[in-house]
């Protein structure tokens, strides 16, 4: 049973009631993140969430983690360019504690500035680890490829030089002008007295009273561009994408069909002909990325540098395969049961449950069942699928990035013709 809430002070509350289960998951989502960041403070709404582990007026550091692995329970966070999140997953019979460690946390965080000067150097580690991650690190070069301008463009971390900068006010002065009941959504999906569950969430949250200041952002505008960033690497690292769809696209379920065809599994065109027939990779995928007011269709790859334009030429041949000539009648079939058995079979957990109806209430502002989503996958045609691809595999929506012992004068701009 779904149901929708809103506590005194304004935050929205959506919850999902288990009964089978035995667990439940409550998340609190803030829809504040790295695209709302002025440039000079970039990755503050990580550092924040990196604060709130750290210790309240209640608790130390060592008793958030000790009180909920006593009840053999899991926190975490994460902070995304859209929102970020702090969830806890405890058994039903603990609901009260963890409502007051996440509330604890979120109203009653010290932000002592000897922590804040610890963290620091935790987050400077942090953003040196995807730096020698080449296969992370080619998904920050590409957005940054892509949306130079915009702040989606930048990494959710921060760079060495705005986390070296920010100051401990500068994280208290964000927290106090965003972290506010009209940005908030607390997710809430197990087994659990629903009654009992908006008396203690009231109890817990209504408290907070800040006013805060209107968030900020603007829509990034995609550029068409070739970077090679040149590093001495075993591999090359190779990001090519496109313009996407935004998260509410009425073509969202098309895009994610087009996506799964073209290399979200084992099956797809992508893997088969680029690892399977051409041995050119062994990891090779496509994902999409869909925001408020923008998206991206990404292919990535890692491959030998002497292979390196071989294997971006068969991605792109595969892309204008797709826009045309279409789909076959057996793919046709086979990804609408791959999407269908993917979804249900990732809701079987409260965490996940949780999330989902997060999301729903953030960017769509009420409530999809899975019944909702099926029917609108079994509507996707062949014909949409190649429509879509024709808008958005076309030579002046192209672009790439690339990561290893490569110059950019390896790269012919002939090789995004399409």
């Amino acid at each position: 049973m779904y149901r929708k809430d809103t506590l005194s002070n304004g935050i929205r509350v959506v919850s999902e009631t288990l009964p089978k289960t035995r667990s439940l998951s409550i998340g609190v989502w803030v829809k504040i993140g790295s695209r709302h960041e002025p440039r000079e403070v970039g990755g503050v709404s990580h550092f924040i969430e990196h604060m709130f582990f750290k210790g309240t007026r209640k608790r130390s550091a060592r008793d958030i983690a000790t009180e909920v692995d006593s009840l053999g329970g899991e926190m975490n966070a994460f902070t995304s360019q859209e929102n970020t999140t702090y969830y806890i997953k405890v058994l039903d019979e603990h609901l009260p504690e963890a409502v007051d460690i996440l509330a604890d946390i979120l109203l009653g965080s010290r932000f002592d500035p000897a922590d804040v000067e610890k963290e620091r150097k935790v987050i400077l580690e942090e953003i040196k680890g995807v730096e020698d991650t080449p296969d992370d690190f080619i998904h920050e070069l590409f957005t940054s490829t892509v949306w130079p301008d915009n702040s989606l463009g930048r990494p959710i971390l921060g760079t060495k030089e705005t986390i070296r900068a920010l100051k401990a006010s500068d994280v208290v002065d964000y927290l106090e002008d965003y972290y506010v009941p009209r940005e908030i959504v607390i997710s809430v999906a197990g087994n659990f007295e629903h009654g009992r569950l908006i008396e203690l969430l009231e109890g817990a949250f209504g408290k907070l009273s800040r006013k805060g200041k209107p968030k900020q952002d603007r829509a990034p505008a995609f550029r068409q561009a070739v970077v090679v960033k040149k590093k001495q690497l075993e591999q090359v690292q190779v990001c090519l994408g496109c313009k996407g769809l935004q998260y509410t696209h009425d073509d969202r379920f098309v895009i994610m069909a087009l996506n799964t065809i073209l290399g979200n599994s084992m099956s797809s065109r992508l893997f088969q002909e680029v690892r399977e027939q051409n041995a050119l990779a062994y990891s090779i995928y496509s994902y999409v990325t869909a925001y408020r007011d923008a998206g991206l269709l990404t292919v990535y790859a890692g491959t030998d540098p002497a292979n390196a334009t071989q294997a971006i030429g068969l991605i792109v041949k595969e892309l204008g395969k797709i826009r045309d000539e279409g789909i076959t009648p057996a793919e046709d079939r086979r990804v609408k049961d791959q999407i269908k058995g993917n979804l249900v079979l990732s809701l079987e957990t409260s965490n996940s449950h949780m999330g989902r109806i997060a999301r729903q209430e953030i960017y769509f502002g009420k409530y999809l069942s899975v019944d909702d989503i099926i029917k609108a996958v079994d509507k996707v045609t062949a014909e949409q699928i190649q429509c879509l691809a024709k808008q958005l595999f076309t030579r002046e929506n192209l672009s790439l990035s690339i990561l290893g012992p490569l110059n950019r004068a390896d790269i012919p701009d002939s090789i995004l013709e399409i």
